[in-house]
């Protein structure tokens, strides 16, 4: 693992609004930060093997996308403009019952090669064939909270359960601590009581976090009322689901108490805006549960339903969404917007002591974006320039574990022509049978 200095880049740490650095440098000695600073911190003694000449670069941590299902960009605009249920039950479900593993596994390929040149570096995922998502994770180099998502009221909800445990005995802290396991239940509305305390049960043993959607649509809170009497987030808490680490996906429809469950209870939020607004999902409460305290971090959902894995423009419509939500434009500042995609996503994930900020001992989990681009004049404010026009497109360089997986955009861990070539054959043999 080479040494590397980033010369010249305006440093992005993430640890304030004004902690910016002009002309700085980076020292990465194997996967972490060793130093950082104005040109000169880097001790005299430092030994680099290379240097990286950051000039005209905004040097920031890398993207968090906290949720989405990523082998799900096999099914990319097959079915557009339907109701959830509809689109699920009529669409996806079937389509997803003729996959393969090595379907899996090439769609997260191209999943993991999308978003490493959309500048992120750190994503949670939850499908199934979870080995064959592990695998293209560990091939690419990005880092992945990885769960099998399991239904409690499907014919294998057994099974499932079998196969998540086996999926964390063997990959739990593997590709050198990049790959991290987790459980995976839907939801409330497709796992029975019974069922979640068994994963609760099997979290606690193995120690491991949960990754669950919560509170997505209005459907879901009727029927969790009509079945517990409860909304979905209060019924979760009285079945102890949130005395775990957990990753909660939507929460779009929260009550005053739920939000209060939620901050009390550290329950990391992941707010999909684009897919919520895509599926008339509705919009999340994303003002209040940050004022509340909550831990919101954004995810973008699966490539079916979004239908892009972008961080960028994730935490710009995050941004503009809640303004005209709220009809407030002071809501979700643009530094607030880029914490969501940041330092917020590693807390949400379980990953704060490693990733998420630009600091000295953190992992080399950071991003390169060009600033010489003509929409990205004048700087006035370079946050407000990310948040609200830069492009993914801008991303130049993207480091992981102090590993270089793109470099002048150019990725270096995958071939691109074959994980193109081998998505679009797939993806026509799943929906059209050739």
């Amino acid at each position: 693992m080479a040494n590397i200095i980033i010369q010249g880049a305006t440093v992005l740490t993430m640890e304030g609004r004004d902690s910016i650095i002009k002309d700085g440098e980076i020292a990465v000695k194997g996967d972490r930060i060793a130093a950082l600073g104005p040109r000169g911190a880097i001790p005299a003694g430092f030994k680099a093997d290379r240097v990286i000449d950051g000039s005209g670069m905004i040097a920031m941590p890398g993207l968090i996308n906290c949720h989405t299902h990523a082998a799900m960009t096999l099914l990319r605009s097959y079915a557009d403009d339907m109701p959830l249920m509809q689109w699920l039950s009529e669409k996806i479900w079937p389509v997803e019952g003729r996959l393969e593993p090595e379907d899996i596994y090439w769609g997260t390929m191209l999943c993991c090669l999308e978003m490493i040149k959309s500048g992120t570096t750190a994503f949670a995922d939850m499908y199934f064939n979870m080995e064959q998502a592990a695998s293209a994770v560990e091939k690419s180099g990005l880092r992945a909270c990885l769960s099998r998502g399991m239904i409690g009221t499907a014919p294998n909800a057994g099974l499932a359960l079998e196969e998540s445990i086996n999926f964390i005995e063997e990959w739990n802290g593997r590709a050198g601590g990049r790959i991290k396991a987790m459980l995976g239940p839907h939801a409330p509305y497709t796992c029975p009581s019974e069922y979640l305390k068994k994963v609760i049960e099997l979290a606690g043993k193995h120690g491991v976090g949960i990754h669950i959607h919560v509170a997505e649509t209005k459907d879901e809170v009727e029927q969790i009322y009509t079945s517990y009497g409860k909304s979905p987030v209060a019924y979760l808490d009285s079945i102890g689901l949130f005395e775990l680490p957990v990753l909660a996906a939507h929460c779009v429809h929260l009550d005053e108490a739920d939000i209060e469950i939620l901050a009390i209870k550290k329950v990391g939020v992941s707010h999909c805006p684009e897919s919520n607004m895509k599926l008339a999902s509705g919009i999340a409460p994303v003002t209040r549960l940050l004022n509340s305290g909550v831990n919101v971090g954004l995810g973008t959902d699966g490539a079916a339903s979004n239908n892009n894995l972008d961080m960028m423009e994730e935490m710009r419509s995050a941004a503009l969404l809640q303004k005209v939500y709220t009809g407030d434009p002071t809501a979700i500042p643009a530094f607030a917007a880029l914490a969501m995609a940041t330092a917020n996503g590693a807390r949400v994930l379980g990953l704060a002591r490693e990733t998420g900020l630009l600091k000295t001992g953190m992992k080399a989990d950071l991003i390169l974006v060009d600033f010489n681009r003509p929409h990205l004049y004048p700087q006035h404010d370079l946050v407000a320039n990310l948040v609200y026009a830069a492009h993914s497109a801008d991303v130049d360089t993207v480091i992981v574990d102090g590993e270089v997986l793109m470099e002048g955009r150019r990725v270096l861990t995958m071939d691109e022509e074959e994980i193109i070539r081998e998505a679009q054959q797939r993806a026509a043999r799943l929906v059209w049978g050739n």
